[in-house]
């Protein structure tokens, strides 16, 4: 077979060279005619194949008019399509999401208000819940006790000395009373010649020296009474140190620290012995983006998750009206409730439902923002047309249409700057069906 196909060829370039001007179409005649003898008679043509037909048809020779011409589809050159939504009803629910720490509502710190005793007993653990006025802690009560002991003979002592200030008192009048007698006696005589000036003048003296010793005497009983009084203010303060010996919770509780240590001396400048998280109540103190700021108000509704912890429910208690300078964030409380469970400092983060409402939407890539202007391009009749909107709340990347669409209009899912006013396209609707956004 091999031999065969080399003289063909031969026998081929051979008559090429002899015809010289021969048309290429006898040229074909020769080689089909050659290919058929080849095949031992068959005609190859005849066992050719719908796909060989077509390869003929791709790699034929140009026909003397020039190259062919593309055939023009029935109705005109193809549309590009887009993607197109369906202006539809929907529920929005408006989320902000933030993120903080876990955070007692209020903190109570319990710090010894007597100093200088020794912790002598501890009766309560972190994380042990508390009610108002159980014992925390017992501090040492013999030096006060000492010292009570001490007022109590001072006071003694003091009532002792009133007593012989009085009885002073009762000696002195009765010396005045003797000096005033002798004095109006000795007058008349004297002025009679009777009894000397002299005389006279020493029962004088002896009077106002009577005088002077009752009145110190009184001074005396005055001082004595104002010594009782101080030790008894003293003794009040004694008690009452002794009475702080015991520190009791002032609210009801969980302990969240405790710094008491059993042989620690009791100093009010140090820290707090224990901090009580007053009725359990647990918040999130959160961040928010001053942007995101205006959107929340107290009384909004939150989830609330701490990782190892289900989520919780909670609600904003606190917006702070102050933005960090530095940081431009500001400050978030959500209220938490009853934290059993939950660890004061850890991690957090919620989801804050600023807004819910019922409205036309539309995805939130088909909005346009040029010159302070929202607007969405339409499809009608397969026309693009541009038309200006307001927006309302945004969720899962949705938006809330309140005018400028109706239910059912067909917009252009992602707008951009390809497609301009009165551009014809195809739209394309993708199989989906969202009623609601969650």
């Amino acid at each position: 077979m091999t031999s065969v196909l080399r003289w063909t060829s031969l026998l081929i370039v051979l008559a090429a060279a002899l015809a010289g001007a021969l048309h290429v179409t006898g040229v074909l005649d020769l080689q089909a005619g050659v290919a058929k003898i080849v095949a031992g008679g068959r005609d190859p043509a005849a066992d050719a194949t719908p796909q060989d037909a077509q390869d003929e048809t791709r790699f034929a020779a140009p026909s003397p008019s020039g190259p062919p011409q593309e055939t023009e589809l029935p109705g005109g050159p193809a549309l590009p399509a887009v993607t197109v939504a369906l202006v539809r009803a929907m529920d929005f629910r408006e989320t902000v999401m933030v993120t903080g720490s876990i955070a007692p509502r209020e903190e109570v710190l319990v710090a010894p208000e007597v100093e200088g005793l020794r912790v002598v007993a501890l009766l309560a653990e972190e994380g042990d819940m508390v009610k108002k006025g159980q014992v925390l802690a017992r501090l040492e009560t013999e030096t006060l006790k000492s010292e009570l002991d001490q007022n109590t003979a001072a006071i003694a002592r003091s009532a002792a000395a009133i007593q012989q200030a009085r009885s002073q008192i009762a000696e002195a009048e009765a010396r005045l009373a003797e000096a005033t007698a002798q004095l109006e006696r000795a007058a008349p005589l004297t002025q009679k010649g009777y009894v000397s000036e002299s005389v006279y003048d020493t029962r004088q003296a002896s009077k106002r020296t009577a005088e002077a010793q009752l009145a110190s005497a009184r001074s005396g009983v005055a001082l004595a009474e104002a010594d009782v009084l101080q030790l008894e203010a003293q003794r009040r303060n004694l008690e009452w140190r002794l009475s702080r010996t015991e520190l009791v919770s002032p609210v009801s509780g969980f302990i969240a620290r405790r710094k008491a240590l059993v042989g620690d001396v009791a100093m009010s400048a140090r820290d707090p012995l224990f901090r009580i998280v007053e009725n359990a109540e647990i918040e999130l103190e959160a961040s928010v983006p001053e942007s995101k700021l205006t959107w929340l108000a107290q009384g909004q509704a939150a989830m609330v998750v701490v990782a190892g912890e289900a989520a919780r429910e909670a609600t904003v208690r606190l917006v702070s009206p102050e933005v960090d300078k530095a940081t431009r964030q500001g400050r978030v409380r959500l209220l938490i409730g009853n934290g059993a469970g939950l660890k004061v400092g850890a991690f957090g983060r919620a989801e804050i439902t600023s807004g819910r409402s019922h409205g036309n939407g539309v995805p939130s890539a088909a909005l346009l923002y040029v010159g302070g202007k929202t607007r969405v391009q339409l499809v009608r009749d397969g026309v693009v047309r541009t038309v200006d909107v307001e927006t309302g709340l945004v969720a899962a990347g949705m938006t809330e249409i309140t005018s400028g669409l109706s239910p059912g209009d067909v917009v252009i899912a992602r707008a951009g700057t390809f497609l301009r006013e009165g551009d014809r396209v195809r739209p394309i609707l993708p199989a989906t069906d969202v009623s609601e956004v969650r």
